[in-house]
């Protein structure tokens, strides 16, 4: 079988942008050109249209070019590079990324005084990515054709879908250019797919602060109180999204949660320029912790904190106390090839203060007081969930000399996945059982402990979201995330 010629849209002449929003609009349109060129031309296959060649569309680039080493302001941890020359990324759903865009290509042009090139890359856009959330295309063409789908349009590369931007792999190139972001086009494109996926509701719904638990009660307390949000003319959330992309509006009360739910059920408390909150229920275990993060951190959220349970380490705790993390012990192994076990994990300031305050006023405790009910500490994070059925000489000297004071299986993952990816990270616990005590999480003893503090808990997480969303983005993401050769892109 001969091979067959690539057809393509017609080739259009790059343009410099000084203005940020209409540098995005031109994104926009060439984006949007490329993928109606590909969605087109399935659906003419389909139809029973026999193919003229291969098609094959382009993901849009935005670059700029810089000759000075001008010092910008040193106080910003993004919006520009370090050295001369040319930065370049993909782009994909400029529609998404309107808000995102339009920032950090201002913050460029406004810290170097350089236009921005905006043109078609060498990276072509695979027709599953081109396609909607439902559309199924993997089988089509080939039952209707009996030629391989990769006949006739590209499908993913997984060589260029890959984290060597934000694993610091040396300066990798993008297209003959350094990087201007942490995630090419196809990068983000697959992660968004998994998103909807795993959480089965669109990326369009997540919001910008992000609470990961571990439990089921707390998303029925999230769905409660997203409902006396939109009770509530003043709260300033204007939606409750659930599985399925289920919608409900101010006024409305949203519907009893379904009987079958997605591998991890996602929930969006939705406000004005994605500024509300969005609740994962990741289940038990790093790898669905580490599974979660890769995808979202493509959102760009502004941070992430997980409320979960925990085993309380220390014979003064009790159950119902906080542990508020200020230390990582990484024993989930489902980072080390991404981020070696050397590297600390440090506690975020700006995270740290708000979840105090935030038990503060919920429990009415503060100064010494607040001692009684939380502990900072270490936590360490483990991938065995039995660790208490092994013989416990080496494993409670480790916690021992970590100075650990409670136990998991999700929290490092999700601190360490921040850091790698640039999003801001903390953690509050509460303690559920104290095994090394013979205080074992029993059915009645924990039931009735959820009733009672699962509400409080999740309504301390609120609330640090909530004084976090006040904090200016420049502040939240501070040099503390960013190595020494970072993209200009958050």
């Amino acid at each position: 079988m001969s091979e067959l010629p690539v057809i393509s849209p017609e080739t259009e002449e790059d343009r410099l942008f000084n203005d940020a929003a209409e540098a995005v609009a031109d994104l926009t349109r060439r984006y949007e050109a490329a993928t109606d060129f590909l969605r087109a031309r399935f659906a003419a296959i389909m139809a029973g249209e026999p193919p003229k060649g291969r098609y094959r569309a382009f993901y849009p680039r935005v670059s700029v070019t810089t000759g000075s080493f001008a010092k910008v302001d040193s106080r910003l941890s993004f919006g520009h590079v370090t050295e001369p020359g040319t930065y370049a990324t993909t782009i994909t759903r400029p529609d998404l990324f309107k808000g995102y865009l339009t920032q950090q290509i201002g913050l460029l042009i406004q810290n170097h005084g350089m236009p921005v090139r905006v043109g078609s890359s060498d990276t072509a856009i695979p027709l599953h990515f081109a396609m909607g959330e439902n559309a199924y295309v993997e089988g089509s063409i080939a039952d209707a054709l009996h030629r391989p789908l990769r006949d006739l349009f590209d499908v993913p590369d997984l060589g260029v879908t890959d984290d060597r931007i934000v694993n610091g792999a040396g300066r990798v190139s993008v297209e003959g250019a350094r990087p201007l972001a942490p995630f090419t086009a196809q990068r983000v494109d697959y992660s968004l797919a998994r998103l909807a996926h795993y959480t089965a509701t669109s990326p369009e719904h997540f919001q910008n602060h992000v609470l990961f638990t571990n439990y089921q009660f707390y998303v029925d307390e999230f769905v409660e109180f997203g409902a006396r949000m939109l009770a509530d003319p003043a709260s300033g959330y204007d939606g409750f999204v659930g599985p399925g992309n289920v919608v409900t509006r101010v006024g409305e009360r949203p519907p009893a949660m379904p009987a079958k739910t997605p591998q991890m059920p996602c929930y969006h408390l939705t406000r004005e320029n994605q500024s509300g909150i969005t609740l994962v229920n990741i289940g038990v275990g790093p790898s669905n912790a580490k599974t979660i993060t890769d995808h979202i951190a493509v959102l760009r959220p502004h941070v992430w904190l997980m409320l979960g349970h925990c085993a309380g380490l220390r014979n003064s705790q009790s159950l119902g106390d906080y542990v508020l993390a200020h230390a990582y012990m990484r024993e989930d192994h489902v980072l080390d090839d991404d981020l070696p076990i050397w590297v600390p994990i440090p506690a975020l300031a700006e995270v740290q203060v708000a979840l105090e305050e935030a038990v503060a006023r919920v429990t009415g405790l503060s100064g010494y007081e607040l001692k009684k009910i939380m502990r900072t500490g270490t936590v360490a994070t483990i991938d065995n969930r039995n660790w208490e059925l092994r013989d416990q000489s080496g494993p409670v000297a480790r916690l021992s000399q970590a100075r650990a004071v409670a136990l998991d299986m999700e929290s490092a993952t999700i601190a360490a996945n921040g850091f790698r990816f640039r999003v801001p990270y903390g953690t509050l616990l509460c303690v559920s059982d104290k095994p090394l005590h013979g205080e074992l999480k029993l059915p009645g003893m924990a039931t009735a402990f959820y009733k009672r503090q699962v509400a409080q808990h999740l309504d301390i997480g609120v609330r640090a979201m909530e004084a976090l969303r006040e904090m200016p983005l420049e502040k939240m993401h501070s040099r503390k995330l960013r190595s020494f050769d970072e993209t200009a892109f958050l």
